[in-house]
């Protein structure tokens, strides 16, 4: 039986037929598109809130997503242990909807940024990295204009005794500078993961690194993982 993933679509998602593509495309997933307005995850062994601009991110990025009558069903299915991802303004979601710790501020620049960056995977046992085989950074890209992750002392401090930081900006060569760090994100924190670790935000988008014609396919090692751990 193929493993079930549901892609939550909300208003101003722009991202969810990315992450549909490279699961259909690249492995012969089973993917359902989750409408916001629905309370049924469709038996999804997987849900993923995807980028974009959910409801326009009036107020704050992810705000109004978080009160979409799909939450409360996404909430629950975490709470239950299931796997939820969230990419980029579904991080954002995440975070106000309390899944995570922390929140997003506008990046240090104050512009949006859209480039290729690398992440240096701090944790490799989890669900979502157990199959990333490279020694010292991966490629993913960006687009984003509030990724700046901001915790307090005593939340940092939390994920890093539970090792829930999972990918940070880095170099090529895995080293950590304010010039790695595409948005002035804390500790150059670019994906967390719960204490449960079924939960993961990151701000990367890896659905995007799935094709070889756009150049890159570190992203397949992420899904790969997931589905490794799912079988």
């Amino acid at each position: 039986m193929k493993n079930k993933f549901g892609v939550v679509v909300f208003p101003g998602s722009n991202c969810d037929h990315d992450a549909y593509y490279a699961l259909k495309k690249f492995f012969n997933a089973d993917v359902n598109f989750l409408w916001h307005k629905e309370h049924d995850t469709q038996k999804s062994d997987v849900i993923i809130l995807p980028g974009g601009f959910s409801y326009g991110d009036y107020l704050r990025c992810g705000a109004i997503a978080r009160f979409s009558p799909i939450m409360n069903s996404v909430i629950d299915f975490a709470n239950k242990g299931g796997i939820v991802i969230g990419i980029c303004n579904g991080f954002q979601v995440l975070l106000e909807a309390g899944l995570l710790p922390g929140v997003m501020i506008k990046n240090k620049s104050l512009q949006f940024v859209c480039k290729d960056v690398y992440l240096s995977v701090e944790n490799k046992n989890t669900i979502f990295t157990n199959k990333i085989n490279n020694s010292k950074s991966i490629k993913i890209p960006v687009a984003h204009g509030e990724g700046n992750y901001f915790a307090d002392d005593e939340t940092l401090k939390s994920l890093l005794d539970n090792n829930q930081i999972v990918f940070k900006y880095s170099s090529k060569d895995g080293n950590f500078s304010e010039e790695s760090n595409p948005n002035g994100s804390t500790e150059n924190i670019a994906g967390i993961i719960n204490k449960n670790g079924n939960v993961l935000g990151m701000m990367p988008h890896p659905e995007r690194a799935c094709d070889p014609v756009l150049g890159k396919t570190d992203g397949r090692m992420f899904f790969e993982s997931i589905l490794s751990s799912l079988n």
